[in-house]
């Protein structure tokens, strides 16, 4: 069957057309991807502003869904959709088109968790492991570990205490000048810089357990700029500076990756999200869970951002499992991972 994905939670209006074995849900093709970028209405802030993406999403959803549909004449079976967590509205607007085009097609809508679709993504590449598996999710509002034993257990081992890993990439470019998003733009500079040049703090590297913070470290850079700067100081090169946090800052990602996947007893490791594009995390994870012995799963850098297909993906698997979602739905701004999508019927 077909299955129709829209994903809106935050800056990037997606829709995907997706073919669904109905004798196996698990095997899914994406025929279509599209996806609309609001990079350059947000980079005059160095952040996404709401009402912004907002009026955005208005603009491009239709649009959106229009060419990803232009891949057949067949009517989709079944609309999955990001319920939450995100920008309320920004996930609104998804969430009214979908309902829509549900209503106008007479066919069952679907709510999924579109960070939880982020651990759903190599379904489209046929590298998904078996449960249970250990899930590394980071991106511009998210950096969390969790085991998923299905997807309809999902057991969350640590999370972020304050920011994100994409954000703290975002605020310290924003601080040094450099363009916004600040993922990209580091990742490229850090390339060959001396990542040794600053010791900046690994935060919570001893703390006992599988949380993260990254508030402290993008002070810590402001800081020391600060600090150098006043005292008439030479700062190192720009590359050098965002290579000293970007090691900082992926050193406590790895490793407590590593170390939930031993401790929790398990064998593969999926990583998904915007910043699982990062070359410099994507490299040392390999190295990590190859020395001890674990499998990692990677997705290519387009599904590994926010995109239609996951959502598509995984909401067929819900649709399978009996999940249903009336044309009442709601959005859920901050649905946690791994809680059950409010107002399900079955």
């Amino acid at each position: 069957m077909l299955v129709l994905g829209i994903e809106t939670s935050c800056d990037e209006t997606a829709a995907s057309l997706c073919e669904v074995d109905v004798t196996d849900p698990w095997r899914v093709e994406a025929l279509s991807s599209v996806v609309a970028s609001q990079i350059e209405e947000h980079s005059a802030y160095g952040g996404v502003v709401p009402e912004i993406a907002a009026r955005a999403h208005v603009e491009a959803i239709a649009p959106a869904v229009a060419q990803a549909l232009e891949v057949t004449e067949r009517t989709p079976a079944l609309v999955a959709v990001t319920a939450g967590p995100g920008l309320a509205g920004s996930l609104i607007v998804g969430m009214a088109a979908a309902k829509a085009l549900a209503w106008a097609w007479s066919v069952p809508l679907v709510a999924v968790n579109h960070v939880e679709a982020h651990a759903y993504a190599p379904l489209l590449e046929g590298t998904l492991p078996a449960h249970p598996f250990m899930a590394l999710v980071v991106s511009g509002g998210h950096t969390l570990l969790a085991e998923v034993r299905g997807p309809d257990e999902m057991v969350l081992i640590g999370q972020t205490l304050d920011d994100a890993l994409g954000e703290a990439y975002d605020k310290v470019a924003k601080f040094l000048g450099l363009p916004y998003p600040g993922g990209p733009v580091i990742d490229k500079l850090s390339k060959g810089a001396d990542a040794a040049a600053i010791r900046f703090p690994r935060a919570m590297m001893g703390s006992g357990d599988f949380n993260f913070s990254l508030s402290g470290l993008k002070t810590a850079v402001i800081r020391h700029v600060d600090k150098v700067n006043s005292e008439g100081g030479e700062l190192p090169p720009v590359a050098d500076i965002v290579a000293s946090f970007q090691a900082a800052a992926l050193e406590p990602v790895v490793r407590k990756t590593v170390a939930a996947a031993e401790e929790w007893g398990l064998t593969d490791v999926v990583a998904g999200g915007g910043v699982a594009c990062n070359s410099e995390l994507r490299e040392r994870l390999a190295r990590a869970c190859d020395k001890a012995g674990l499998r990692l799963v990677l997705s290519q850098p387009g599904l590994c951002t926010d995109n239609g297909a996951m959502v598509a993906a995984l909401g067929a698997i819900r649709h399978a499992a009996g999940h249903r979602s009336g044309l009442d739905a709601d959005v859920h701004p901050n649905l946690r991972f791994g809680s059950p999508m409010p107002g399900d019927r079955f």
